[in-house]
């Protein structure tokens, strides 16, 4: 394999359309400090770093052990792993996982030297859990608690752990903004759950698509949009935020997209769900960003 087909078998690894989850929950709790007149650029510039790392080091895990559990294999409905195609070796995606969250510690460092303690403990936990998410004893995502870790560590911990690093303070406005960003990114995950029930079945993944069936995790996508769509009401009326917090109601008609996907599609289809889910979850973020920033 020539060096180029090596580098691009690590982007597509790393799965660059699944990196703007780790841009909105920083961008979110920038807005929220920017907003207080308390934004320090640098902050939010390492942090965004910080957070691409570790998403991507989570995606190289989930490659190689969904790889070593049998969960990706040629009944794939998504698209092709590194691993099953051949492409990257179990022993240099190790060492590709060790690098990342390694570069990602790093530059943790200088937020840590920002922001103090508890910015250390929000990094380690964040590595600790993108690890655990199909790694380890009890792999989060294999025991129907992956939508749980989700939506903590890409919708509280992203969000209100980048408003404190920034203000050094928690408020309630910082944990109420970071729900609809949990909600929308968690719901990339029901969609790709809900794609791969039979072969995660199979595989002993028991996602809570799996435990539970499609009807009630259609019930769960659409419960976490509604959620979503009713926070920026919420800070309209009891937090005084201006007209522009309902920017995020324009993209209403995808998320009705979705919904009506998911009761229409099935299998490789999903495909196009998934995407869509991925992109209703960034343009919610940046409209929602410029809402609380303005």
């Amino acid at each position: 394999m020539n060096k180029k087909t090596k580098i691009e078998s690590w982007i597509v690894a790393s799965r660059p359309k699944t990196l703007l989850a780790a841009v909105v929950p920083v961008m979110v709790g920038s807005a929220v400090a920017f907003n207080e007149k308390k934004l320090v650029i640098i902050y939010s510039l390492v942090a965004l770093i910080c957070s691409i790392l570790i998403q991507v080091g989570t995606n190289y895990a989930n490659d190689l052990y969904d790889f070593i559990n049998g969960a990706d294999n040629e009944k794939r409905k998504g698209p092709r792993r590194v691993l099953a195609s051949g492409l990257i070796s179990v022993k240099e995606m190790k060492l590709g996982i060790i690098l990342t969250f390694g570069f990602a510690f790093l530059f943790g460092l200088y937020l840590v030297y920002e922001g103090g303690f508890v910015i250390l403990v929000i990094g380690i936990l964040s590595i600790l859990a993108g690890l655990a998410y199909t790694a380890g004893p009890f792999p989060l995502a294999y025991n129907g608690l992956g939508d749980v870790f989700v939506f903590m560590f890409f919708g509280i911990v992203g969000t209100a752990g980048t408003y404190y690093l920034h203000t050094k303070d928690l408020t309630l406005v910082s944990f109420i903004a970071s729900v609809p960003v949990g909600a929308l990114i968690t719901n990339i995950l029901v969609v790709n759950n809900y794609r791969d029930i039979e072969e995660d079945k199979a595989a002993g993944k028991h996602t809570l698509a799996v435990k539970f069936g499609k009807t009630f995790t259609r019930y769960q996508f659409i419960s976490l949009t509604i959620i979503s769509f009713l926070i920026p009401a919420l800070l309209y009326v009891f937090f005084n935020y201006s007209i522009l917090i309902f920017l995020p109601y324009l993209t209403f008609p995808a998320a009705y997209k979705i919904i009506v996907m998911l009761h229409k599609l099935d299998g490789m289809e999903l495909n196009k769900t998934l995407e869509l889910a991925a992109r209703l979850s960034a343009l919610f973020g940046i409209l929602f960003s410029i809402g609380l920033a303005l």
